[in-house]
């Protein structure tokens, strides 16, 4: 098979906490990551985000898989080197152990303004750092058409990609019992979750100029206030990928990059041959998001068409098979493989809640909170800082 056109490179954008080395919580640095001379030493375009806490990287687009390794420690090493020299932290987990909404101070901005006093409570309460990738489409009418036919059919198997990636289990100092509080949190946005499925481009771009029509988006008027899980980006010609929780560990962010661009080739290979995947309903993909949040990669998925709950790692092994004969072109196999060791050794969702065990758990939490930051830390820098 020749790689299916269009290119599908790709891209990845990371949200860090930034996190005082000795309270072990959230710090509002991003002005001074900001500042000019700050942006020169570290030679990384930094961005900000809702709370001053918070530091995004985007990658450069990449051709493959190892492009996006490469991007993804090139971006860590700048941010966690500067972190160092200015006396703070970088850890990438979708949720803080223990930090408060109530204590974050908001970024300055008309975009941060307008998102507050539009969303009010609900965007207050935005404590959460996500990952997304990208990849690529062509901008003509047939690839915009065929991004729109591979989101509908790809949206059946990101919940499995949720699952691979969580690292939320804290809120607010507590264990919530879930893998993903993060999701939980961003499903109180508008327009979030798994979209509902379209017919063309021009049926997706007629749903948006109506949600502009009546004020949907505020003044601001932009497309990217629609959050879903999966969406066209509005901007750059890409399917992004919104579900997943941030990965702490470098291999488990390549290998999430890594099945989403498969998935998207073999469905897009499957549509060369006259064939496509099963466009399942909304309520179907709800349901095993909704396990993906609770349990992760410990519980089961739900296979409607067998009617059957399936172990977590049974689906990931047919997964990797229906895209066995995508991987080798996207030179991708070894990046896919490491679904394995995620299964074998846990997400950082299932790591977090075994440091916080062993360290005491409920019976001595906040010193286990901090033991939980502390590993969150080192696991961000693995394969980054020598």
């Amino acid at each position: 098979m020749s790689l299916p056109k269009p290119p599908l490179t790709l891209g990845v954008e990371e949200e860090y906490q930034i996190i005082d080395p000795k309270s072990r919580d959230l710090y509002a640095y991003i002005s001074e990551f900001l500042s000019q001379d700050k942006q020169m030493e570290v030679g990384v375009d930094l961005k900000p985000e809702f709370m001053q806490s918070q530091v995004e990287v985007g990658s450069q687009v990449c051709k493959n898989v190892k492009e996006v390794r490469q991007e993804v420690i090139r971006l860590r090493r700048a941010v966690c080197e500067l972190a160092e020299k200015n006396g703070v932290a970088i850890a990438a987990a979708s949720t803080h152990p223990f930090a408060k909404w109530q204590d974050q101070n908001i970024t300055e901005g008309v975009r941060y303004k307008e998102l507050l006093d539009d969303m009010q409570g609900v965007a207050r309460r935005l404590l959460i750092f996500g990952m997304h990738v990208h990849v690529g489409f062509g901008s003509d009418r047939e690839s915009r058409d065929l991004m729109i036919e591979i989101m509908n059919q790809s949206r059946y198997f990101i919940p499995h990609l949720l699952a691979l990636s969580t690292s939320s289990p804290f809120w607010h100092g507590r264990n919530t019992g879930l893998k993903s509080y993060r999701s939980v949190v961003f499903e109180s946005m508008p327009r979030t979750g798994i979209p509902h499925s379209f017919e063309s481009w021009d049926d997706f771009k007629g749903f948006e100029k109506t949600l502009g029509r009546v004020g949907a988006f505020g003044k601001a008027d932009t497309a990217a206030k629609i959050w879903w899980d999966i969406r066209p980006h509005p901007i750059f010609d890409t399917l992004e990928f919104r579900i997943s929780d941030i990965c702490t560990s470098v291999e488990d962010c390549v290998c999430i990059a890594a099945l989403f661009q498969a998935i998207c080739a073999k469905l897009i290979k499957l549509r060369r041959e006259n064939l496509s995947w099963r466009r399942y309903r909304h309520m179907h993909i709800t349901e095993n998001k909704w396990r993906a949040v609770r349990y992760g990669i410990r519980g089961d998925l739900v296979d409607f068409g067998r009617e059957e709950a399936i172990p977590f790692g049974d689906l990931m092994s047919e997964l990797l098979e229906i895209i066995d004969d995508v991987v080798d072109d996207l030179d991708s196999r070894a990046e896919v493989e490491h679904v394995h060791t995620i299964i074998e050794r846990g997400t950082s969702a299932d790591r977090q809640l075994a440091v916080f065990h062993a360290h005491g758990g409920d019976e001595n939490s906040q010193e286990a909170l901090k033991a939980v930051v502390d590993f969150l830390i080192e696991e961000t820098k693995r394969g980054v800082i020598d």
